[in-house]
């Protein structure tokens, strides 16, 4: 029996009484979708998770305790990783493989517009943006690493005790961004009520991100066994991961307004009612149907060695080298 460090245990408990964010799924829905990702690992992905699976569901919230006021170092790096509000630049295309080119890419067009558009300026920033995408393809990135020093640990036949610790507190990462990327209200500008042009009469009560997220998901009791019949088989086994991570964003983005039809119809008053039911076993059950994809891919992923870049990205010499940024994305 594989058995955590006190410390990870202490961690573990610590996670579950951490006040949750108004801007995330509610802890019920963060472990439902960590817990029912790794329950789904088929038998050739990286089952070591299983093991890890208490301590990963109960710890799904904690990257939402690293946004809080009183740590505003860790506030200002954090909060962007949890939002993804699309309309808010759609003049970048395509979206810059980097993510600071992407914030370069926001700076830039803010200081074109301050004058002439001061309140489209001053959401035109990575706050009122979001880089929710670069934070978990940075976590798949640093999974990927951490699981080839498990394979290397086997093979030496030495524990893999910590490195598995380390894939899981990725996990941890991975599953928060994910799960978040799922709720519709991540990937909008409309994430706290609706914001600007409101033809259909959508609330501005920004109540309706927790209403819809937190409030219904715990009163109709969401639990691993309503969504794990709704995950299909392992899927995105080839292909650009990035790119795969965008379209899952914009697959959820394009629900926004499902979820303000549902609200302005009272449908979240009634935690039996079908429509908001399924929508949330739906997004929640996409959640974890892309974090189990995205662990079990960079297990087989981790099976290869790290590609030799040359020019390396850090190399003036390499043709995507940015001076701006001072690094070439892949």
């Amino acid at each position: 029996m594989h058995i955590l460090p006190l410390a990870l245990i202490a961690l573990s408990g610590v996670a579950m009484m951490l006040p949750q964010s108004a801007g995330a799924w509610g802890g019920t829905a963060h472990a439902v979708i960590d817990r029912a990702a790794i329950e789904a690992i088929p038998d050739d992905g990286p089952v070591f998770l299983r093991r890890h699976a208490a301590y990963i569901a109960a710890s799904a919230s904690l990257p939402d305790s690293w946004r809080g006021a009183s740590e505003n170092f860790s506030k200002i790096e954090e909060d962007p990783n949890h939002g993804w509000f699309r309309e808010q630049f759609a003049f970048v295309r395509p979206i810059p493989r980097s993510r600071y080119e992407f914030i370069l890419a926001l700076y830039k067009h803010h200081e074109q517009i301050k004058d002439s558009d001061p309140a489209t300026a001053a959401r035109t920033n990575v706050r009122w943006t979001g880089t929710l995408p670069y934070a978990a393809i940075e976590a798949y990135d640093r999974m990927v690493v951490c699981m080839r020093q498990i394979r290397k640990a086997q093979a030496e036949g030495v524990s893999a005790a910590f490195p598995e610790q380390h894939c899981a507190f990725q996990a941890i990462r991975l599953g928060h961004y994910i799960g978040d990327g799922g709720q519709p209200l991540h990937d909008s500008i409309h994430s706290d009520g609706w914001i600007g042009d409101n033809p259909q009469g959508y609330t501005r009560d920004r109540s309706i991100h927790g209403r819809f997220e937190s409030q219904f998901v715990d009163g109709m009791g969401l639990s691993v066994a309503d969504i794990a019949p709704r995950i299909g088989a392992p899927g995105h086994r080839s292909g650009d991961m990035f790119d795969a991570v965008l379209a899952y964003l914009d697959e959820a983005g394009d629900q926004v307004e499902t979820v303000y039809k549902l609200e302005k119809r009272n449908g979240f008053a009634d935690f039996a009612d079908p429509d908001v039911r399924a929508l949330i076993y739906e997004r929640t059950a996409a959640a974890a149907t892309m974090l189990r994809d995205m662990v079990c891919r960079a297990w087989a992923e981790s099976a290869s060695p790290p590609t030799e870049v040359k020019p390396g990205p850090l190399d003036f010499d390499n043709p995507h080298f940015n001076p701006e940024t001072g690094s070439a994305p892949d």
